[in-house]
């Protein structure tokens, strides 16, 4: 028999203990994999490197204020944009208000539209379809396997905040990385139903000429419109995305704590599995000795079978995360910070729990290298 095969029998000697053990751990990675993949997504993912040159124009005291539609031009006229375009949040109910059909919808420029989000991929005969069609909208293509549709069909938008029903045509299918999971449509089409909001604008989205540009570019927009009646909060398109973590707090910490409970609690469970299963092989230990195990020996053989429960748990645990994020970010449509768990969240999972394996039976296994072996083999329990 093979070291390697003697440690994994000896893991799993006690398979009750043992696969409790490994759910225990494996319900602990699972949690840990999902905070991770969320805070991932809010902080440290950067999206396309188009949308390192973007700009997000709001309302300085709300995003429930709307700016005037003539802003677009006079940011225009700014050293350093290459093209504005406006996109406002048009909210409405399609089909009914269940979360699986929530998406968010903006109305827009078709004319400009891809000036600015050059990252966006749609066939240039669907782009005129859309510039021609008033009730035309584009729709991301995981919107489109998800709800089946395809060019030419018809969709209905209820409005909620605007009092108008929209019936849109699929006039474009896009493609984007990472998703968009978004549709967009001629906001002409709510500014002619809807009175109060003609010539208005929810934000404006810009394009810079370098990355380098963002910040002098959002200067010069608030430092032009500071003293107007509609001051302006200008961003980069990743800053406007995090105020809406914000909101929720301090979602960092909220994160850390929760993490590091669930790595102390895995510790804990891993720690007290091991110390059992010690605990009861004491005379074990005395006979591989007596057959010429070394206290080095001893200690490799205990560590080794804790990090391979541990590890049998961050396996499982990660791969289910990664199917709890799939469903989760397929279930909610999140635009600015789509889910998706990477290699490296993954590597870090199971990194972690051979570490957590490794430091659980660190104390326990030195302890039971050594034991003497006249002790060992009078011990009884």
């Amino acid at each position: 028999m093979t070291l390697t095969r003697f440690v994994t029998k000896n893991a799993f000697r006690n398979k009750r203990r043992s696969t409790l053990t490994v759910l225990s751990i494996a319900v602990s990675l699972l949690l840990l994999t999902f905070m991770m993949t969320i805070w991932h997504a809010f902080a440290l993912n950067d999206g396309s490197a188009e949308s390192a040159q973007r700009l997000v124009v709001r309302h300085r005291v709300s995003l429930t204020f709307t700016l005037p539609g003539f802003y677009r031009e006079k940011i225009r006229a700014i050293p350093g944009v290459l093209a504005v375009v406006p996109v406002s949040w048009f909210g409405g109910i399609y089909k009914d208000a269940k979360p699986e059909n929530f998406f968010a919808r903006f109305g827009t420029d078709p004319d400009e539209f891809f000036k600015v989000f050059r990252d966006m991929q749609l066939p240039d005969d669907q782009i005129k379809a859309w510039q021609r069609d008033r009730q035309g909208i584009i729709v991301d293509d995981t919107l489109a396997t998800k709800y089946g549709w395809k060019l030419g069909d018809r969709i209905v938008i209820v409005g909620d905040i605007y009092p108008v029903t929209l019936e849109l045509n699929v006039r474009g299918i896009f493609h984007s990385n990472p998703d968009n999971k978004s549709a967009y449509f001629n906001a002409k089409y709510v500014e002619e139903a809807v009175p109060f909001f003609k010539g208005q604008a929810g934000t404006f989205s810009i394009l810079a000429a370098t990355p380098g540009d963002v910040s002098k570019v959002a200067s010069a927009i608030d430092d032009m419109f500071r003293n107007s009646p509609q001051p302006t909060k200008a961003e980069s398109e990743k800053a406007f995305g995090l105020e809406f973590v914000a909101m929720l707090g301090n979602v960092k910490a909220f994160i850390l704590i929760i993490c590091s409970a669930v790595v102390f609690t895995t510790l804990l469970v891993s720690a007290n599995t091991i110390a059992m299963s010690i605990r009861e092989r004491t005379r074990e230990v005395a006979v591989l000795k007596t057959l010429g195990f070394t206290k080095r020996g001893v200690l490799g053989l205990f560590v080794s079978e804790a990090v391979a429960l541990a590890l049998a748990g961050g396996v499982l645990g990660a791969s289910l995360g990664g199917v709890l994020i799939f469903g989760f970010g397929h279930l909610m449509q999140l635009t600015f910070f789509p889910l998706r768990m990477t290699p490296e969240i993954w590597g870090i999972a199971i990194l972690t729990s051979g570490v957590v394996g490794l430091l659980s039976s660190a104390l326990p296994s030195y302890t039971a290298s050594q034991i003497n072996i006249v002790n060992g083999l009078r011990h009884i329990g």
